[in-house]
């Protein structure tokens, strides 16, 4: 059973940092590529970054590439989302996805394995 368990969402001032984590199965994390989306209130569901551990490839979405980083801790079968620089539009519930079949990583019909979400809030 695929499980993703996240955690380390809150409330910052704009231009703090917050740190996500994703903690998934060993089999997931040893198999799936993983990735991080965000939904804002009214909105769609959208990408923000990938990474596959198996081979460290990544990928960010164009609002957030050089303030978020996206990484792995092989040891603990966690990915992470280093988010910095936090903006009042990144304000959002951000989701851990995991894909075990290919796809474009920013469809959301790529990803298989959803986690429960965590709340962003970021303050002007």
């Amino acid at each position: 059973q695929v499980q993703l368990v996240e955690s380390g969402g809150g409330s910052v001032q704009a231009g703090g940092s917050l740190r996500l984590s994703c903690a998934a199965s060993e089999y997931t994390y040893s198999s799936a590529r993983m990735a991080w989306f965000r939904q804002a209130p009214g909105k769609e569901r959208e990408a923000v970054a990938y990474i596959w551990p198996r081979l460290g490839n990544t990928a960010y979405a164009d609002s957030v590439k050089g303030r978020f980083s996206i990484s792995q801790d092989n040891a603990k079968n966690t990915v992470y989302l280093q988010m910095n620089s936090l903006k009042p539009e990144d304000t959002a519930v951000y989701y851990c996805a995991a894909g075990l079949a290919g796809g474009a990583w920013f469809q959301r019909a790529s990803w298989q394995y959803w986690g429960q979400g965590t709340q962003v809030t970021v303050s002007s």
